[in-house]
Formats: structure tokens, sequence, C-alpha cells
């Protein structure tokens, strides 16, 4: 009787599903799906089919049904109209392996634990009185950067932009907000426990970011998972195992600290305030130590990465057309003088700045595909039904390369921002770099101001060229995909300060 019930509910279940009307989409092959209409960048890949097929698109991935919104309609409906139907995540290997089981901001499944870690963000680690209160981290490190850069411009040779200078920059700025220490480059306190290296721990961070954003077939096709056919899993688990080994010794430094300095304890970096928190009964969900590791571990993660290679995006598009670094210098040069850095109180004064942001996010934002949803019920949308488990993403990059959305969208025009109102908080749905709704990137408003104070200051100090022989055309573009998107050959660029010697002691 109990195989029987069983066999008609999955029966049951069948016919419903074949009673779906879905959206268009390509004919899925057995087995694959339509993983063989994806290449090695997945939010050009569905953005051509989504061409033929319509803003809003059905696909196959292996086993499971997905759902792709190319569209301002279509994305509004999904992180706006219908926030809190989409507001999951699939179960994911690097979900299950490098972020604590779930147990991250990111990763985490919609319910009362999500919904405390969105609050603890919101209120306690990026509240604007936290920000303000490390603004001196972020002014010191981007004078170091410039420091930096005016000491290798002197060897007239190129630098690599990327590497040696801007995920210092931003590396530095979040371990010292949230860990409490300088890691990289002069000043840096030693690297101890299990990081042998600085390079180590970069590495840990760009592997963090490419495995989870990778399309794992294990996750699509749960009964090949254990075959791990490309890879990814094992990698995911030494990485898992090295990230906490990493954190271990951080919370066992920061605990002794708090025993040592008894009542004299003063909270200094974020760490200590989840620590903090953790001591707190009246939080609604305890928060353990996986919680505080899985959150240090985001806090880390989610900044570096995005806002150097933001900046490196943006130097990049500037070094093509010059004519766009003539006009900020003269900004920065009329607002700023030629007297003094750029500080976070000059941002809102430099309009055009601000615009050559929004342009760079707009051609490069920071996740192409926001990061995937799932439809916690089943729903419907233009005629269409998407039931309860489809995965659904949400095509940023298609949209801020929307012909009738943007004039030229293909041509890096600053100047479509200025007077505008399009913002990049998520409101704008036809910009979101930082996604938009309940599940948009917690920390934007500290990542943007990494972003604008550290181009802002590149361009007033330095006038910038291409290594010896390269013409404009001939720098590449091209792109690696993972959880955001990165250059796939580093900027190498040639630098000469343009301000007074004594700027850069």
């Amino acid at each position: 009787m109990v195989l029987a019930a069983g066999i008609l509910r999955k029966l049951s279940a069948t016919l419903r599903r074949r009673n779906y009307k879905l959206p268009p989409g390509p004919r899925p092959w057995p087995v694959i799906g339509n993983f063989n209409l994806i290449g090695a960048l997945p939010h050009r890949s569905v953005d051509e089919l989504s061409k033929k097929y319509g803003p809003l698109m059905h696909l196959r991935f292996g086993s499971f049904s997905v759902v792709v919104a190319s569209s301002v309609e279509m994305a509004k409906f999904f992180l706006k109209t219908n926030d809190v139907l989409f507001l999951d995540r699939p179960r994911t290997a690097a979900g299950k392996h490098t972020t604590y089981n779930y147990a991250d901001m990111t990763w985490s499944p919609y319910g009362a634990y999500w919904r405390q870690a969105r609050r603890i963000c919101a209120t306690e680690l990026f509240s604007p009185r936290r920000l303000e209160s490390f603004e001196y981290i972020r002014t010191d490190e981007v004078h170091t950067l410039v420091r930096g850069l005016f000491a290798a411009s002197s060897s007239g040779r190129a630098v690599n932009l990327y590497k040696d200078h801007l995920s210092t920059l931003s590396m530095n700025v979040i371990t010292r907000m949230v860990l409490g220490k300088r890691f990289f480059g002069e000043g840096a306190d030693a690297v101890e426990g299990p990081v042998s290296s600085l390079a180590e721990l970069k590495w840990m961070l760009d592997e963090l970011m490419l495995l989870n954003g990778v399309l794992n077939i294990g996750d699509w096709i749960p009964w090949l998972d254990w075959l791990d056919l490309q890879g990814y899993v094992r990698r995911m688990k030494k990485l898992g195992k090295m990230f906490d080994a990493f954190m271990e010794h951080i919370l066992d430094a920061h605990s002794e600290r708090r025993r040592r300095d008894g009542e004299g304890f003063v909270v200094s970096n974020m760490v200590d305030v989840l620590m903090q928190l953790a001591d707190d009964p009246t939080l609604e969900i305890k928060l353990t130590r996986v919680s505080v590791k899985a959150f240090t571990q985001d806090l880390i993660a989610g900044a570096t990465e995005s806002s150097s290679s933001n900046v490196e995006w943006a130097m990049s598009e500037l070094l093509k057309k010059p004519s766009i670094i003539a006009t900020a210098t003269e900004e920065l040069d009329r607002v700023v003088g030629r007297g003094r850095w750029v500080t976070e109180q000059d941002i809102p004064q430099l309009p055009y700045l601000q615009a050559i942001v929004k342009e760079s996010l707009r051609m490069h934002p920071v996740a192409p595909l926001l990061t995937p949803r799932v439809a916690r019920e089943d729903a419907a949308v233009g005629g269409y039904d998407i039931p309860k488990g489809t995965c659904v993403f949400v095509n940023a990059w298609a949209m801020s390369r929307e012909p009738a959305l943007w004039d030229a969208p293909e041509e890096f025009s600053p100047e479509r921002f200025l007077g505008s109102k399009i913002d990049v908080k998520g409101h704008s749905y036809e910009l979101m770099p930082f996604g938009s709704g309940r599940r948009m990137c917690p920390g934007y408003s500290l990542g943007l101001k990494v972003v604008q104070m550290g181009l802002a200051n590149l361009l007033h100090g330095f006038t910038w060229g291409l290594p010896e022989g390269m013409a404009r055309e001939e720098l590449s573009m091209d792109e690696v995909f993972g959880l955001s998107i990165t250059r796939k050959f580093p900027l190498q660029v040639v630098v000469e300060p343009r301000l007074p010697a004594e700027l850069y002691a």
C-alpha cells in the first residue's frame, strides 16, 4: 500500500508538471538538458539564446528547470513584485563545501537564520556609522596605493596594475576592517597560522570566487555528482579545509585578545562585532562559531576581488579613450586642486568621476548573472508558469547592454549618466551591478566607496599609458567567468606622477 501510494504521488506530480505552460526555450537533450548551449561565458551564452526565445526563457540544466530573465520587466517581477517568492537559493556543492554547509550570507536558505544575517549586515556591519568609523582605513590604504605606484613609476617600465597594486588596496581595506590586521605591503602584520604566505591567501580568495560561480555538473545532474567530472568538488573540499583552518586561527586570536584585555576590551573590527553578537542571548537564532567563521569569510571574499576588479575594468576602458581621462582630470583639478589627494567628502562634487564608475559597472557588472534564486512556490508571469523549485537567473549583463535601454550600448560613454537619475543601488533595473531586492549585495556601499576613492586618486595622481608598442585597439577586454567577472589578461600600464612629489611621500 505504501509503495502504491508513493507511485501515485510521483505520477500525480509528473502529470502536474506536464500541465505547466513553461516559457519558451530550446529543446533540451536527454540527461544534459541545455548544457550543450552554455559556453565558457554563460552570461553571453544565455543572452544570445534570449535574443531568439525572449526576455523570459526556459532552459533545462540536467534534471533541473531553469528560467532566465533578461528584461527590466522580468527583473522587476522576480526581484521586486514577487521578491518574497524567490528569496531561496539552490543547494550547490560550492555552498556545501566552501561556505560551511550554506551558513554564510550568500548561500544560506531563506528563513529566520538568513533574515537575522541580513539585519546584522544592515545594522551592525555595514551601517553608515560603522562605515564612517572605518574611513581612516580606506584613506590610509589609498595613500599607500599611490605611494606604491609612485615608487614603481621611477623605473619607466609597465606594471601589473591589479596583481601588484589594486588587489593589495582592496585586501588591506577589508582585512583591517574585518580582522584588524594589515596583511599586505609596507607595515603588514606577519603572516601567522595555517596560511603560509600572502600569495596563498590571495590564491584562496581567487579560487573561492571562481568555484562559487562555476556551473558544476553534479549540482544539476545529481546522479553524476559522485564522479566529479570537472574536478570542481575536489577543489572545493580542499579550499573549504584551508579556509576553515585560517578562520579558526583568526577567531582564536580574537578570543585571546578579548581574554587578555578583560574589562578594557574595545571592539575595533568586524570579527569583534560578530563575536560579541555570538554572546548575545537575545538573538532569535544563536550565532554559532560556524556562523561567525562563515560570515567572516563572506566579508573578506565579497569585497576584495570585486572592488579591485571594478577599478581595473574602469582603467581598461579609460586607456582606450584618453579623452575621457582628460575630462576627468580637468574635473579633479578644478574641484580638488593639485595640492592634495581626493577624499570621500569630495566624491559628491565629482559628477563626471561618478559617471565613469557607473559606466564601468554598466559594461562590467560585478555579477553579470545575479546569484541564482529558487522559486519557493508556483508563480505565473506573462501567461507562463514558473513551477516551485525552478532556478531563476537574472541576466544583469544583458540588460546593461540592451539597445532598447541604452544608446550605443557597446560604447564606453560616461556622459550618458550626467544628469541621469539612474543609480546602482538596486532601484534602477536596467543597471544592477550589485543586484536588487532583499538578496542584493549587503556590502555594496562599502564596495562603491573603495572603487570611487581608488579610481579618483589614480586619475588624480598619475598620467596613464599602455606598454611601449601597444596600440589602444590591441588592449584585450577578454573575460573570465566566476561569481564576478575578471579580466582574462591582467592590465599592464605605464604611469607617471602628475602632482607635486611631496604628496607621494
